[in-house]
């Protein structure tokens, strides 16, 4: 790949009649792009910014994403798993992750801010020092997953066992001590 494309804004563009060139994006702009359903495969992102757009069941595949930020993106069943870890560095606000996978991968200090993560897949995940502020997390899955210094104080709907994942100075709030304690069938009130 040796196309290079810098400090552009993409607006409005639909991905999905013709694919985005795989190329190399730096410091660029997708406001209102549909990106669904298609080939993303191989593309890398740097320090771009994704507002507005749709990238629901978009084929990430070794798709570099470092430094990039989600902002009121719709974003369901993608395989995370399957992109470009080196450097992979991400933060998502407003958006809808549904169905997601995030397995095995190493996310540390990501911000998940007024999102929806419902059915979202973190088995084995590293989360530390991550932020779920605002979030639900209904049906989300965590499961040997690394939450030390995590924050879910804001974070609703969770259900996480602390014999089962690394919880060690993550902060919770009152009211999602349920979460925490689901798998003993107890009521708390």
């Amino acid at each position: 790949m040796s196309e290079y494309t810098a400090d552009q804004t993409f607006e409005k563009a639909d991905f999905t009649l013709r694919a985005l060139p795989k190329a190399e994006y730096e410091n660029c702009k997708f406001i209102n792009c549909d990106f669904s359903g298609s080939d993303l495969s191989g593309v890398k992102f740097l320090d771009c910014q994704f507002t507005h757009c749709n990238l629901s069941l978009a084929n990430i595949t070794k798709t570099t994403f470092n430094e990039v930020n989600f902002s009121d993106c719709k974003m369901l069943g993608l395989r995370f798993e399957n992109c470009n870890d080196f450097g992979l560095a991400f933060n998502f606000s407003n958006s809808k992750l549904d169905h997601c996978s995030f397995y095995k991968l190493k996310l540390k200090k990501t911000t998940f801010k007024n999102s929806q993560l419902h059915e979202v897949d973190f088995s084995e995940t590293d989360l530390s020092g991550s932020t779920f502020d605002n979030c639900d997390l209904l049906h989300a899955t965590f499961d040997r997953t690394m939450l030390e210094k995590a924050d879910f104080r804001t974070a609703y709907n969770f259900s996480i066992d602390p014999d089962n994942n690394r919880i060690k100075k993550a902060k919770f709030s009152q009211s999602g001590l349920a979460g925490l304690l689901q798998k003993y069938d107890i009521l708390i009130s």
